[in-house]
């Protein structure tokens, strides 16, 4: 079934959006292309109607006809993430992420690094509502310990005490402290200046003080991190790093790994579209293009069986934020 023969829902008319979806049964496959178009607001709007109307959550709705979808739960998870306000989407993915296996600490640090500080503190309200849990905490609290735990706590820090502005003085400050106790030392990488800068700094002003870097010592700070000086702390830095500075590269790496990879991970899939379809997309795919020499929607077409979670899969990946 393609994309475009699928009726898009309007804004016009949320109660007939609703009915839709609620006596769709067996049929909810056509609707779920239509939910990728619509933005958030928009989303919202639906959901409120369908609470109003029907008495039952949407999300509630949607989880309930998991049988009747074609390919999976992941197809509903997908679709709920979708449907739930951002910080709410956040939170619920941050509590699976801790409670994987083996912990996701991509997941984690998509969440702190790619979120604006108001935003984080909306997550965070909202993982303690629902999870009766301080998100903060559970990431300390994990064992066994982990590199990427100090680097978490410490971006989690910073969004609660960092300066708004960014400052280019800083910045180059910043870099020098990083170079001299870094590749620039004799001993071990300072450990504790990374955490340091790391908890005191805004995501734009980490981001600056990387560029600063680049700009006085002539090549990216995640050159040094990897000739091995920087241990196990490095490759979980390398990560955090690369998500800071330059997002679009990190996220079509993660999307073509997911797709592509030794170990293929359609939820990764899902995460990355369903977090980034507001917010980078149209970047996310040209570098995806320029990289892999392959439009994403074609990538994910080859990849992922044909069905409603394909569709839903690609409409997100064709938006235009």
């Amino acid at each position: 079934m393609a994309v475009n023969n699928i009726v898009t829902m309007t804004n016009h008319n949320f109660e007939l959006d609703c009915k839709r979806i609620h006596d769709s049964l067996g049929g909810l496959s056509q609707l779920i292309p239509s939910l990728a178009c619509l933005t958030h607001l928009e989303r919202q709007q639906l959901r409120e109607t369908f609470k109003a109307v029907y008495g039952e959550d949407l999300i509630s709705h949607l989880q309930r006809y998991e049988d009747e979808l074609s390919s999976s739960s992941l197809n509903c998870s997908a679709l709920s993430w979708w449907v739930l306000d951002p910080h709410d989407r956040d939170a619920v993915l941050a509590r699976e992420a801790l409670q994987h296996d083996e912990t996701n600490f991509k997941a984690l640090v998509e969440i702190f690094v790619g979120r604006k500080s108001s935003h984080v503190l909306l997550i965070m309200q909202a993982y303690q509502k629902m999870f009766r849990r301080q998100l903060d905490q559970d990431i300390i609290n994990l064992d066994p310990p982990h590199p990427f735990q100090k680097i978490l706590v410490a971006l989690a820090a910073s969004h609660k005490a960092h300066q708004a502005d960014v400052s280019h003085h800083m910045s180059k400050c910043d870099a020098r402290r990083l170079y001299e106790t870094g590749e620039g030392s004799l001993g071990a990488v300072d450990e504790a200046v990374v955490l340091e800068i790391l908890s005191k700094r805004s995501i734009p002003q980490l981001k600056l003080t990387f560029f600063s870097y680049k700009h006085i010592y002539g090549h990216d700070y995640t050159k040094p991190i990897k000739g091995g000086k920087y241990g196990q702390f490095g490759k979980a830095l390398m990560v955090v790093v690369k998500c800071i500075c330059n997002p679009p590269h990190y996220y079509a790496k993660i999307l073509y790994s997911s797709l592509k990879g030794e170990t293929r991970d359609t939820r990764i899939l899902a995460r990355a579209l369903v977090s980034r379809a507001e917010v980078d997309i149209e970047e996310i795919k040209r570098v995806f293009k320029e990289k892999y020499e392959k439009e994403l929607i074609d990538v994910i077409s080859e990849e992922i069986p044909f069905g409603d979670y394909r569709n839903f899969l690609v409409a997100l990946a064709s938006r235009s934020k």
